[in-house]
């Protein structure tokens, strides 16, 4: 019989829709999974998989495989309790086969895997046969020691604090070297625009133009042959764009072209190194050939892609953190620990202890004491209080409990000491469920959205196929009929040979090509 289970993974390194794209395609490919959903705003996957074919480690490794980082979320078996214990004083593989089968024996266990290097018990049961107490209870009997693996309870995964630093620095960086660029960039096409209007007015030039021309010309101005002042600036203020506003972009860029996939980064990386090498080139040929005209580079382009890109990472990585703040504080609302009593007839207080909140049983007995808050829901049993139930209903005045009532995890307790009988434990608190909701509302994705996760997959091949075919292209147009490339690339200087500036003019418009789909309305989106 096929039975489905259900996993959730954590999934930290994603930064765009084609990230989740490539995430989906392969693992839907693998054999034993059913159905992956992957959040990009949750970091998180959900996976429907048959567990008699696939286990949900084996499915954090494959995601692992693919360039990201995937840890199995381990309070996930909803239906089945699950239990991760330390177990101390196991010294050899009897020891672990002792502990396994008498387990395996005790009624409402449902499965059992003890691991003598990690000391660690992973134990499955059926929450309305036996409780988490009762197992420990079995392992000590036995003669071992044991506790319950400490979960990380501070939602630490929700936080991108550090993410939304690294790109606000990367925007940073790009943005001060960029506006230089940009002032340079508007400068000299002001200048040449008021010289040519001014050469076409006036045929003898007056004193103002020939002003006007200079001030132009200081930029124009060639330090060695082949290398204007506007070229070297134009440079120097890239470098350090390129090195550290797109380190980032390289990093993730060189993870995903490892497993064959092209996504945003690895556009960005192309069409920003593509310019700024060619442009490089371009210089060097410049200044060999000692060029009397400047030659015309794209050393404004790679800062002015990375300071929109790390703009929109930026304030993408702070709308997440914003989702995640309000899912971090629900999860905070819930107590850690609770107290267990036992009662003799009449109600009578026999023992209590402190226990950890998801060792508490359906039916235990919880006292709770002014001021604490309610583990778990209950049915209040003994005491008269006032309960503040604000974080679920919104309602600010306290509202009085008596026995019978029943009481919200989570919710304060004001003035009296309570006993309460746990009735929903673990994750089906009303608390737990609520935060299960907010999550899933932030995994189930709009069918436009898994639409436009498929197109941005396809988007960069296609992006580069189309850049490549427009260099042949003009090429074979040059060589063919150069008046062609004669009309649209104008300002070329004369003095170099047809077939190089054919080169360069295909050579710039393919690079054109790459430059405009890089930030494309779909990727920042």
């Amino acid at each position: 019989s096929k039975t489905i289970s259900k996993c959730y993974v954590q999934v930290t390194g994603m930064t765009c829709a084609s990230c989740v794209a490539n995430i989906e395609r392969n693992l839907r490919r693998e054999d034993g999974i059913h159905s992956i959903l992957v959040a990009l705003m949750a970091g998180k996957a959900e996976v429907r998989y048959n567990p008699a074919v696939i286990h949900p480690a084996a499915i954090a490794e494959l995601i692992r495989e693919l360039g990201f980082g995937a840890t199995v979320m381990e309070n996930c078996g909803e239906g089945d309790g699950v239990l991760e214990l330390v177990v101390r004083g196991m010294t050899c593989a009897s020891c672990v086969h002792k502990i396994e089968s008498t387990l395996m024996k005790t009624n409402g266990v449902l499965y059992c895997s003890v691991a003598l290097a990690t000391n660690k018990a992973h134990i499955k049961y059926d929450p309305e046969a036996i409780g988490p107490r009762d197992v420990i209870q079995v392992i000590k009997d036995l003669g071992f020691t044991t506790s319950l693996v400490k979960k990380d309870r501070s939602a630490s995964h929700l936080d991108h604090k550090q993410e939304i630093r690294q790109w606000k620095r990367s925007f940073v960086v790009s943005l001060v070297f960029c506006i230089p660029v940009m002032g340079l960039m508007i400068y000299m096409m002001v200048m040449e625009h008021s010289q040519l209007s001014d050469a076409h007015t006036h045929h003898n030039m007056s004193r103002e133009n020939t002003e006007v021309l200079h001030s132009s010309m200081v930029l124009e101005y060639q330090l060695l042959p082949g290398l204007s002042v506007m070229n070297l600036l134009s440079f120097l203020l890239c470098v350090p764009v390129q090195v550290f506003g797109g380190w980032h972009f390289y990093i993730q860029a060189s993870r995903a072209l490892r497993h064959n996939t092209a996504n945003m980064d690895v556009l960005v990386v192309l069409a920003t190194s593509i310019a700024f090498l060619y442009s490089l080139i371009i210089l060097l040929v410049a200044m060999a050939e000692r060029a009397k005209v400047n030659p015309v580079t794209f050393f404004d382009t790679p800062p002015m892609l990375f300071v929109f890109i790390s703009l929109g990472r930026w304030l993408e990585h702070v709308a997440k953190g914003k989702t995640s703040e309000a899912l971090a504080r629900l999860i905070s609302l819930q107590a850690t620990e609770a107290t267990i009593v036992t009662l003799g007839p009449d109600n009578v207080l026999l023992s209590e202890e402190q226990v950890d909140v998801e060792l508490v049983q359906r039916g235990d007995i919880v006292k709770v004491v002014p001021g604490g808050k309610f583990p778990v829901d209950g049915r209040v049993i003994e005491g008269h209080s006032m309960v503040d139930e604000s974080l679920i209903t919104g309602e600010a005045m306290p509202v009085t409990k008596k026995p019978g009532n029943t009481v919200i995890a989570g919710s304060i307790n004001q003035n009296g000491s309570l006993l309460i009988s746990a009735t929903h434990v673990g994750a089906d608190t009303t608390l737990s469920q609520i935060v299960k909701l907010v999550e899933e509302a932030q995994t189930s994705k709009a069918p436009i959205q898994q639409f436009a996760d498929k197109l941005s997959g396809y988007f960069v091949p296609f992006i580069v196929a189309v850049s490549v075919v427009t260099l042949f292209a003009w090429i074979i147009i040059g060589f063919v009929d150069f008046e062609i490339v004669e009309k649209y690339f104008l300002g070329y200087n004369k003095s170099i040979s047809a077939a190089e500036v054919i080169i360069r003019f295909a050579f710039q418009a393919s690079i054109t090509v790459l430059c405009i789909a890089c930030p494309c309305s779909l990727g920042l989106a």
